[in-house]
């Protein structure tokens, strides 16, 4: 059965806690995908992850790419499974697609966002009701990831 995990962003933005949570994906050989919620903020993503810092490269691209299927991690906006991804985060509120074709999925909400806190509690009920083991993270004020339930 799929993991399905919830991340609550209380102490940093998105752009600064998806890095790392990506390159960790990546270092245990997993193929991901980011799920945004609109165009823009998938193409604003993919700036940010060539430039976040300068001493990392993180090999990426869109699923407007014609080479999205060679890609490790493939930023979306569509349900579909561009590169065969193992883990999926969904961002913004988007709409997961269904869970079954990945081992990880992992929802990424800010806490400061009334619509994204509504859109997180929502699949958490969702997919509670399903019978899904689900985790639930927050930051510390420090920005570490504490488990909670």
């Amino acid at each position: 059965m799929t993991e399905v995990l919830f991340y609550h962003l209380t102490e940093s933005k998105l752009e600064d806690a998806l890095p790392p949570l990506l390159e960790k994906s990546l270092e245990r050989g997993w193929k991901v995908a980011v799920q945004t919620a609109s165009e823009e903020r998938r193409d604003a993503l993919d700036v940010h992850l060539w430039t976040f810092r300068d001493d990392s490269f993180m090999p990426h691209g869109t699923d407007a790419a014609e080479n999205a299927a060679a890609q490790p991690v493939v930023l979306t906006i569509s349900a579909e499974n561009a590169n065969a991804a193992n883990v999926r985060f969904i961002v913004d509120g988007a709409e997961p697609p269904p869970l079954e074709a990945y081992e990880r999925i992992v929802f990424m909400f800010d806490g400061y966002d009334a619509a994204q806190l509504e859109s997180a509690r929502a699949q958490w009920k969702k997919l509670k009701g399903e019978g899904h083991t689900l985790t639930y993270w927050q930051q510390s004020p420090e920005g570490r990831w504490q488990k909670k339930a």
